[in-house]
């Protein structure tokens, strides 16, 4: 009996799995616990027998004074507990690699992926064969390669298996995402099994291991165990990952969303044909994603930890309302601007009449550019309230009057709360109608819409105090005029000289009101759906650290205060953790 095995436990795997926990901790989800655990049953399941096989057949043995001597089928219980630390680790770290990833945009049709993973992934599943029949001929042999043979045989084939499932996923898949969570607890285990193997913990049998080492005393053949068998468990999650985003991505295959654990539509979903797949949704939402990745880092980086479907619809929304934004904003002139609102309305006109799809669809190819169908095809009015849509366009009305009248329309506090309730409030009641529609919150709606449009005014006050400089150069000024002749300015003045004293006067003024409005309205989102709660705070926060940064001090004249991303990132982890 000995305690060498579990002290390699106590000083290297648990420390690294408790740090795992502390950092993912706020970021777990429910799927993420399902995630968890199915990869943790598989992975002990399946490496038992072998592992029990090694150890009966003398491949593999254990010092009687380095094991506290407790067995499982031959196995001592700090083994079986390695399988299972192993897997969690890199189980963890593949979860928060992949938390910004939007899976749902990797999946293909043979017909429309690109030729490059076609290629790699016959490339792959040749050489996975070819490794599964290489280690069946070095078992065979029953010479210095029966170890590795041994791995090989056991671990290709459940390779091969979740490579023909998803294999086209993983590679359209970024490497942070796949070859980051195989290669880095690769790399720690390897330090940690070659101080193991150096201490004599364990050892190979002289007569089945090829002799060979990678660096120090660390064999080959358990070099290529852990490489392989990270591999087997970051690919068996994402066969985990592929049949989520499919249920969660077609809603009208499967009614049930993914965060709600519906096994049975996950297994269906798995095992659904790619040929069922409706690609221009998918090309539809991947072109909205790179929108908000592009236009919104904040929104982005918050919309990361929302259920999946509903991440998807949001996500959706805020394509369509990027893009009308865009429409209006880089339009030639003023009635060019007034045709793409009138344009935008009729389409809503369209959408809310119960116009025939057909009718809709004629109308979006006719009015606007390829490049804007798919955000007009797959906003789902079907959840959202008109309402808000057509107060949308109104505010986008506002932005015009600045070039169109050569005016200034924000005349005082009353103009700009109702021009910030029509660009942003309405947002944040779009929101809630996507929330609502999953889950029906415990407090009064009224309540709770009343609190978002309040919300989204103070983060249009903040993106307002923000812009300035840069709502100059398109000779816009959203500060009222009266504020401004308070200050002795005109908004011809700002214009031409956006910062100095007076302006950072007005923009710590708008602040206070953006800050006064948020207290008002961010005790009210404790009331949010629990499923909602943590990422609608995000969101909001994310914004607000703008607001701080600003309140700083850390304003540019020349463009726009930026927040780093790792305040981004401790705005998400803090909100989360205290939720």
């Amino acid at each position: 009996m000995g305690y060498d095995y579990a002290l390699v436990h106590v000083k290297f795997t648990i420390p690294l799995a408790a740090a795992l926990s502390v950092a993912a901790r706020p970021l777990i989800s429910r799927l993420d616990v399902a995630r968890v655990v199915f990869i943790s049953l598989v992975a002990v399941t399946a490496t038992i027998p072998w592992d029990s096989y090694l150890i009966r057949t003398g491949v593999w043995t254990y010092p009687q004074d380095a094991v506290l001597g407790h067995t499982i089928y031959h196995i001592p219980v700090e083994e079986l507990f390695f399988f299972f630390i192993q897997t969690y680790i890199t189980a963890l770290l593949y979860i928060l690699c992949n938390k910004p990833m939007l899976h749902a945009q990797y999946l293909t049709t043979p017909s429309t992926r690109p030729s490059w993973i076609s290629r790699r992934k016959l490339l792959g599943t040749v050489l996975l064969s070819s490794l599964t029949l290489m280690g069946g001929y070095f078992v065979a042999q029953n010479s210095d390669a029966t170890y590795m043979g041994l791995i090989l045989a056991w671990a290709c084939p459940f390779a091969l298996i979740t490579w023909t499932l998803t294999g086209d996923m993983i590679l359209a898949m970024p490497w942070t995402s796949t070859l980051a969570p195989i290669m880095i607890p690769t790399m720690y285990l390897w330090y940690v099994d070659e101080l193991s193997l150096r201490s004599g913990t364990w050892s190979i049998e002289q007569g089945t291991k090829l002799g060979m080492t990678l660096f120090g005393s660390l064999e080959l053949e358990e070099a290529v165990f852990f490489l392989v068998t990270n591999t087997l468990i970051v690919f068996g999650l994402a066969a985990f990952d592929k049949a989520v985003a499919v249920c969660d991505v077609f809603p009208e295959l499967f009614p049930e969303p993914s965060d709600k654990l519906p096994l049975g539509a996950l297994l269906r979903a798995r095992v659904t044909p790619s040929s069922a797949y409706d690609m221009h949704r998918i090309a539809g939402l991947s072109e909205a994603v790179t929108r908000l990745q592009k236009k919104s880092r904040s929104f982005y980086l918050a919309s990361s930890v929302f259920p999946g479907r509903l991440r998807i619809e949001l996500t959706l929304l805020y394509s369509y309302c990027r893009l009308a934004d865009d429409l209006v904003d880089n339009a030639a002139s003023p009635a060019e601007a007034l045709q793409w609102v009138s344009k935008l309305r009729e389409y809503l006109n369209l959408r809310y009449n119960g116009s025939d799809a057909a009718v809709v669809r004629d109308f979006i190819r006719s009015n606007f550019e390829p490049s804007a169908w798919s955000a007009l095809d797959l906003l789902p009015t079907h959840i959202l309230s008109s309402e808000p849509l057509y107060s949308l366009l109104a505010g986008f009305e506002t932005d015009m009057e600045f070039k169109a009248t050569k005016s200034w329309p924000i005349d005082d506090e009353s103009d700009l709360e109702l021009y910030a309730s029509r660009v942003a409030s309405t947002i944040g009641e779009l929101c809630l109608d996507l929330v609502f529609h999953h889950t029906p919150p415990d407090a009064s709606r009224d309540v709770l819409y009343a609190a978002a449009k309040e919300m989204g005014v103070a983060l249009q006050f903040v993106n307002i105090a923000r812009d300035i400089a840069v709502d100059a150069q398109i000779s816009r000024v959203y500060l009222p005029t009266t504020w401004l002749n308070e200050e002795g300015l005109s908004p011809e003045a700002v214009l031409l000289k956006p910062y100095g004293e007076p302006v950072e006067r007005m923009r710590r003024r708008l602040l206070g009101k953006a800050f006064h409005m948020y207290r008002k309205s961010r005790r009210c989102m404790e009331w949010l759906p629990a499923e909602a709660r943590g990422p609608m705070t995000v969101a909001v926060e994310s914004y607000m650290e703008i607001g701080r940064v600003l309140s700083e001090g850390k304003s540019r004249s020349e463009g726009k205060a930026t927040v780093p991303a790792w305040r981004r990132l401790g705005v998400v982890w803090r909100t989360l953790r205290s939720g």
